[in-house]
């Protein structure tokens, strides 16, 4: 397993791909690893190898040599939280573990906060099978537990809330992502980070605010105690993210990194 060694004062780059084709994908990773990256996110939802348990981990063996010792995460984003599957509890935690077994990839992000949305589930999804979930993971891989809010930002006390209960069910890396509608809601969101971070000093904590008002906490999260920022290479996968060059040189002048 390779992973990540966070510093409190630089933040790790992660660029996510979000292509559709295979090919594409690995391409796409080849180049990522050449410009050095620090982390490799593949977000699976875009591409519909996943819901197929060979053909997935024949794909993660390819991606994993191409990706060598870059850190590789495994994300499922579900169109609840902005990304591009509807899929059931049962089918998503299901292929989390087969990309976890797969000994391919180093974390995996979990949405926490499935109780919010499951509803319709025949079977109430609860913090206890979560939790769950998360433990099974973590015998594989680390676990990045994700909540993204593409409607608003909540207030400073419920985001702090929000990053402590993630890390209180098991998340390794505690991470939150949020749309701002004023700028004061850029301020909630690191003043929350802080806060957390704060409480659980040891923990790496990932916040951002996302589109074009938010941009400013890809760049000075890590201020305010975010491990890591999201860029993107080509296409973005959420709104906001900044070119990896681009995000290269913010920093440099903000001497973060």
């Amino acid at each position: 397993m390779y992973t990540l060694e966070f510093d409190t004062e630089i933040p790790k780059i992660c660029i996510p791909i979000v292509g559709t084709k295979e090919e594409e994908i690995i391409k796409t990773a080849e180049d990522l690893v050449a410009a050095k990256v620090d982390l490799i996110e593949w977000r699976a939802d875009y591409c519909s190898c996943i819901l197929e348990d060979e053909r997935l981990c024949l794909f993660l063996r390819k991606l994993r040599r191409s990706t060598g010792s870059t850190p590789l995460l495994f994300t499922i984003r579900t169109t609840a939280e902005g990304g591009e599957l509807t899929i059931s509890f049962e089918q998503y935690i299901h292929t989390l573990q087969v990309a976890a077994q797969s000994e391919c990839v180093d974390y995996i992000d979990v949405e926490m906060f499935w109780w919010d949305r499951a509803l319709s589930e025949s079977e109430p999804v609860t913090e206890g099978t979560i939790r769950e979930a998360v433990q099974a993971l973590q015998q594989h891989v680390q676990v990045i537990g994700s909540y993204h809010d593409f409607q608003g930002t909540p207030q400073e006390l419920q985001i702090t809330k929000r990053l402590l209960a993630m890390h209180d069910n098991g998340a390794d890396i505690p991470k939150m992502a949020v749309m701002p509608q004023r700028k004061e809601d850029v301020l909630t969101l690191m003043c929350a980070t802080l806060q957390a971070k704060r409480q659980i000093p040891d923990t790496p904590v990932i916040a951002m605010s996302m589109g074009a008002l938010g941009a400013v906490s890809r760049v000075a999260g890590a201020n305010f105690g975010s491990a890591v920022t999201f860029g993107c290479y080509g296409e973005t996968s959420a709104p906001g993210q900044i070119p990896l060059e681009e995000l290269r040189v913010a920093l440099k002048r903000l001497q973060i990194s």
